[in-house]
């Protein structure tokens, strides 16, 4: 089936090469501005489309209304988030189609080095004959989430073009800074009005997922004393030398991202910089449980702790803060919204799969502020890094799936 092919393709290949890395490091809401270049683009094109009350939020987030063809039923909200990943360069994203893919290793034209394997990368042997999107060896691709907002916009045409297909009222949601940690504003559930709601952020296809990491964030800062080397003999305290130790007595042969998988949590630093004088770390806390997050964060304080004892003069902090919680916690007390998406699979020919996403995503927010909001497949392979995919058809079989969805929905309610 050639359904939606094209406008998918075009889509995500147009929405790619807009720039919307987001930064970590900003106090800004959308925390880059080149965010909003992209926001606009959607707001345009939503409003060509027929959608309803389209406007761009103070905190960048892209709102739209798709009216309902009947009467009853919730209102489902629909996801994707517009920020790429700060974790690899996004500028300049060249994407390209390997029409019918071949079986065989794919190249780079920008990185000749470069080499994406069904052998390094067995779903891609199931993608024979597909049509597969790419970078061109040096960005990331960005299809995490801009594979999302092409599923959901080629969902809202169809559905606009078409008032004989039954669905209740939808909420389009195209938000900021998802990578971050700050996709869902405190204003998000009142402006999306939706009963449940879905992000359209997964991987394989028939990946339903309700089950995230719960997670925080640390900063360690470190103040040192400062002097000159030359004669820094009894009085320097170097505040990178006490990082280090910090980094080097956390456990680090079990519990950092390169050596755990599945229900295993972990500790990661994602940046470090300053002088000697002074410094900051930055470090991600993850765990499928509550329990095992706090234990982390208490392993955390008392490295900290240790290694200041060592040395009175210098000051170390740690400051850690939530981000998001295991969606499961709530969606397990009334699992209507996964059992609907599981049905619409199987309704499209397709057996579900529920497996616990190793992050986060905006819907562990939304279900935690209460509106219950699970994780559908995409499609999206290798993100964050050079080698980052997506089969065109697989983005097809997502819309169909959301489209069967929001139709059975409305008849069930």
């Amino acid at each position: 089936m050639t359904q939606f092919n094209a406008a998918l393709e075009e889509r995500l290949i147009r929405y790619a090469a807009v720039d919307t890395q987001s930064d970590e490091s900003s106090s800004t809401s959308p925390s880059t501005a080149i965010q909003l270049d992209l926001a606009r683009m959607l707001e345009a094109e939503l409003t060509r489309i027929g959608a309803q009350d389209v406007r761009i939020t103070e905190y960048g987030a892209v709102l739209a209304t798709i009216p309902g063809t009947v009467e009853g039923g919730p209102v489902i909200g629909l996801l994707a988030h517009m920020d790429t990943a700060p974790a690899y360069n996004a500028t300049g994203v060249k994407p390209r189609v390997i029409r019918g893919y071949n079986g065989g290793e794919i190249t780079f034209p920008d990185a000749p080095s470069l080499r994406l394997t069904p052998e390094a990368a067995p779903y891609l042997a199931e993608k024979v004959g597909h049509d597969i999107i790419t970078a061109s060896g040096t960005t990331l691709l960005g299809a995490d989430d801009k594979a999302g907002i092409a599923i959901l916009m080629t969902m809202a045409e169809q559905l606009l073009a078409d008032a004989s297909i039954p669905h209740g009222t939808l909420r389009i949601a195209f938000t900021p800074d998802e990578e971050i940690g700050h996709g869902v504003d405190a204003r998000m559930p009142a402006d999306l009005g939706a009963d449940f709601a879905y992000t359209l952020d997964g991987g394989a296809v028939g990946e339903i997922e309700y089950e995230t990491f719960s997670a925080d964030g640390a900063k360690v800062k470190v103040v040192g004393v400062s002097t000159h080397p030359g004669t820094a003999k009894g009085k320097m305290v170097n505040a990178l030398h006490l990082a280090a130790k910090i980094i080097e007595m956390l456990p680090q042969a079990t519990e950092t991202p390169e050596v755990t998988g599945g229900r295993d949590g972990f500790w990661h630093i994602t940046n470090m910089g300053g002088t000697a004088a002074e410094c900051e770390m930055s470090i991600i806390l993850r765990d499928f449980e509550r329990d095992g997050l706090a234990a982390r964060g208490e392993m955390l304080r008392k490295v900290c702790e240790a290694v200041a004892a060592t040395e009175p003069r210098a000051t170390i902090t740690c400051e850690i803060k939530p981000q998001y919680r295991n969606m499961r916690y709530w969606l397990e007390n009334d699992m209507t919204p996964v059992e609907l998406a599981r049905a619409a699979c199987r309704a499209e020919g397709i057996e579900p799969l529920s497996v616990p996403i190793r992050g986060g995503t905006d819907g562990s927010r939304l279900t935690e502020m209460g509106v219950p909001c699970p994780n559908i497949f995409t499609g999206m392979q290798e993100i964050h890094g050079p080698l980052e995919w997506i089969s065109v058809q697989d983005m097809a079989v997502a819309t169909r799936v959301c489209l069967r969805l929001v139709r059975d929905a409305v008849r069930q309610g």
